[in-house]
């Protein structure tokens, strides 16, 4: 799209676009400018849901089997590459539905911790069919301290719409409500077609009520390879519904912790992506490195042949150049509404201002973002544009990339202009 290209260009200082190599790496660079988070990846899923872009299939018992076996490997051929135990923030489970592995779950935290002290918790996604009491419970043993529901939304005829069906909600809550988790994340997704303001804000304080402790109100996005038979809002829609979950959040005391995060105040946040560098585990795990960006292959044969062979299944890579990091790195601290200028220097040894220092003036200007300290906030206005551009990347560049790594478990290159 010409807006992500321009933006990048203006922003990069350089016409070289995003260029990612079909590279074989058998080793990552882990020496880190701060502690990384950890993701691992369960792909399988009971039925695909057309609207779920991410990496996944249909569950198979042996296919589980052979992955467990390939995952904990991968985590070996990581973690055995240092002298030391690294420290990590957190590390969350995603997919895919992961409580369809639940009696490994165990097992594989248990193989990280050989290698990494998480400091800051670990989460699990579950669908809501797998929310119970034994299931939770599960989990809290096995040392998961946050939750995050993919409930989508309460109304009836925005989960047909989304090709969902009705859970059990009383299950659900008084599963929610026993095990007493730390954090409960509630997705929600926003501008699902047919979806009013009221059934909207309708499901906010039905979560809230129900002991979510933060609500994640994800946008509605077509992707080109899913199989959607709703088309998604216009963008004058979709920038009034996002007003009024930011209004109606405020207005029950909620404080906005990224674009479309809202949360109790004093609750810990659950997010497996706001990280300066992370590692992925598993299909399609992406890490992000001080100066690197790595994505497994998608493909579950191709994964498990690499790693039977002690190779990590590193798909493609991409080098940065020091203005497309600090890009990638402002894109994210821009998600979570605000960027430390302490934080930017220590990551990047350079002055936020050396950079960008016109870029924030500008910012400033137009009332996209305000100085409290060292500290750079995006206003309500700064919010929604940073939303507009969040789509507009998702287009342009998620979407190519994962079309292709769909199809193709080692392609030579994609290009991102």
């Amino acid at each position: 799209m010409l807006s992500t290209s321009l933006i990048r260009i203006w922003l990069t200082r350089s016409f070289k676009p995003f260029v990612f190599k079909g590279r074989y790496d058998n080793k990552l660079d882990l020496n880190l400018p701060s502690a990384p988070g950890l993701y691992v990846h369960i792909p399988f899923c009971r039925r695909l849901c057309a609207f779920c872009p991410y990496c996944k299939q249909v569950y198979r018992k042996d296919d589980a089997a052979l992955y467990k076996k390939a995952l904990l490997k991968e985590i070996g051929l990581v973690g055995a590459s240092q002298n030391h135990k690294i420290q990590a923030t957190s590390l969350y489970f995603g997919g895919g539905t992961p409580a369809l592995m639940l009696d490994d779950l165990a097992e594989i935290i248990a193989a990280l911790q050989i290698y990494f002290i998480i400091t800051d918790g670990i989460g699990v996604e579950l669908h809501p069919d797998d929310v119970c009491e034994e299931t939770l419970l599960k989990l809290k043993k096995a040392g998961v301290t946050m939750i995050s529901i993919g409930i989508q939304s309460f109304d009836d005829n925005c989960l047909t719409a989304l090709g969902r069906q009705t859970p059990d909600y009383a299950k659900i809550f008084a599963a929610v409500k026993a095990a007493d988790f730390a954090t409960v994340d509630m997705d929600l997704i926003f501008a699902i077609p047919t979806q009013t303001g009221e059934s909207l804000k309708n499901d906010i304080d039905i979560a809230f009520a129900n002991g979510a402790t933060q609500i994640s109100t994800y946008p509605f996005i077509d992707f080109s390879f899913a199989e959607n038979k709703q088309k998604p809002m216009n963008r004058k829609t979709k920038k009034r519904l996002l007003k009024e979950i930011s209004e109606h959040c405020s207005a029950k005391g909620l404080k906005r912790t990224s674009v479309w995060t809202f949360a109790k105040p004093d609750t810990q946040k659950y997010s497996s992506i706001t990280r300066d560098v992370f590692l992925g585990f598993g299909l399609s795990a992406t890490s992000l490195l001080t100066r690197q960006f790595k994505i497994n292959t998608f493909s579950l044969k191709a994964y498990c042949q690499r790693i039977a062979q002690g190779q990590l299944p590193t798909a493609l890579s991409l080098d940065f150049s020091l203005r497309q990091r600090a890009c990638y790195y402002l894109f994210w601290s821009c998600y979570s509404l605000r960027a430390s200028e302490q934080k930017f220097a220590d990551f990047f040894a350079l002055p936020l201002k050396k950079l960008y220092g016109f870029e924030l003036s500008l910012a400033r200007l137009l009332g996209l973002i305000k100085k409290q300290k060292d500290q750079y906030i995006l206003t309500e206005r700064g919010a929604y544009y940073y939303h507009l551009i969040e789509q507009a990347y998702t287009t342009a560049y998620i979407d190519k990339m994962w079309s292709i790594a769909r199809l193709d478990a080692f392609p030579k290159e994609i290009i991102l202009k």
